[in-house]
């Protein structure tokens, strides 16, 4: 849902004229050095980036789900980094707080969390519990009106340079599965947590990722995200069913800025006496991917839509960032072939594409989980409409 398309129009031209003149051109810079200059991120804060999604109250923009898809479509046609630096913040780090927080949660952090302040992160991922998110061995024991919590978190976004974590723990000693998990809030400063330094990783340089060690914690009470215990796995699925059509909407933008490459590589490079872009095998690279990415686009648009009609769009949020992710290692790969030679060369815009949208096949639920999980409900919903 659009609520005003004149000046969502207009917000839109903004963000898109700040990506593309003020961070573009700084893409290789930040690829080599591993690091997005602080006078970018401050540039960021005062754009309001970090707030898209947060409600207006806490001094975000409140965008509906669909104008968000718009927004992400638009930031990740530039290098992914970039997004994944204010990205956090207005969505998996925050979107617990908005669905789940109590009033005082949400007034004293929300506010930091869309100005930039603070940055966020998400800390479900642990060495035995990826896929299966429900294996989380972090535990989180009772000590009067304190938790005292240990563990082990891995692969978390922004972690390196996060001051606030959420953090999932097992309340319930005995429990299994989604049972017995609460989501905490903690401060960096708390004593026992502790951020090794980023791992070294093949793309998205300039987005730290890390492990958050957790040494016997203590934690208040109130710290739990909506001060009930044992309802953190329900707050992470609500938390990424709204994040997967973020994401599919992060797999498409680089997938236009691929298509729009690739033609121009096609036209200015000469093989035979013409451009390549004239044989029909190049033409048909281009039409592939060109046609997809517009059938993910209108994917994800339609469930975002669905969404802020108060659909449940758990399926199709799956579909959406299994699609948009497979399309989008597609296009990069047909990139590459285009720019032939040149494409598996470094600092070269298909080259570093190819390495940064790897990941999205990987986190936020693997494409394989997700095809497990469209099965399962699609069969549950047959046969729901036919017990026959």
């Amino acid at each position: 849902m659009i609520r005003n398309p004149e000046t969502f129009s207009a917000f839109l031209a903004d963000i898109r004229h700040f990506v593309r003149t003020e961070c573009q051109p700084m893409e290789d810079q930040v690829d080599r050095t591993d690091e997005i200059p602080e006078v970018l991120v401050e540039r960021m804060r005062n754009k309001g980036l970090f707030g898209h999604s947060i409600p207006e109250a806490y001094g975000g923009a409140g965008l509906t789900t669909e104008e968000l898809a718009l927004v992400n479509i638009e930031v990740s046609q530039v290098a992914t980094t970039f997004r994944a630096r204010f990205g956090g913040n207005t969505g998996i780090a925050s979107e617990s707080l908005v669905v789940d927080g109590t009033p005082d949660q949400k007034s004293k952090w929300l506010p930091q969390l869309a100005s930039g302040r603070v940055t966020g992160c998400f800390a479900l991922t642990e060495p035995q519990a990826g896929s299966d998110a429900t294996a989380q061995k972090t535990t989180a024991a009772r000590d009067g009106d304190d938790f005292i919590i240990t563990g082990h978190k891995c692969y978390i976004t922004n972690a390196p340079i996060a001051g606030l974590f959420t953090v999932f723990a097992r309340t319930a000693p005995d429990s299994t599965g989604a049972a017995g998990i609460s989501a905490f809030l903690i401060e960096r400063g708390a004593a026992g947590l502790s951020t090794p330094p980023a791992y070294r990783k093949l793309g998205q340089h300039g987005s730290p990722v890390g492990e958050v060690i957790l040494d016997r914690v203590r934690v208040p009470a109130s710290a739990i995200i909506g001060g009930v215990e044992g309802q953190g796995f329900r707050t992470a699925m609500k938390t990424l069913n709204k994040q997967r059509i973020n994401l599919a909407g992060l797999c498409v933008g680089p997938a236009l800025r691929l298509v729009a490459e690739m033609v121009k590589r096609a036209q200015s490079r000469q093989q035979f006496g013409q451009p390549v872009g004239e044989f029909q095998l190049v033409q048909h690279m281009i039409a592939e991917s060109n046609t997809e990415v517009h059938a993910a686009r209108a994917l994800v648009l339609e469930t975002a839509r669905k969404r802020d009609a108060g659909e449940d769009v758990t399926m199709e949020a799956s579909m959406c960032k299994l699609f948009a992710s497979e399309v989008c290692g597609r296009v990069a790969d047909r990139a590459v072939q285009v720019f032939g030679g040149g494409g598996y060369i470094a600092d070269n815009v298909a080259e570093r594409f190819y390495r940064d949208v790897r990941l999205f096949r990987l986190y936020e639920g693997t494409s394989q989980i997700h095809l497990i999980n469209i099965a399962k409900r699609t069969m549950a919903a047959v046969a729901a409409a036919d017990p026959t």
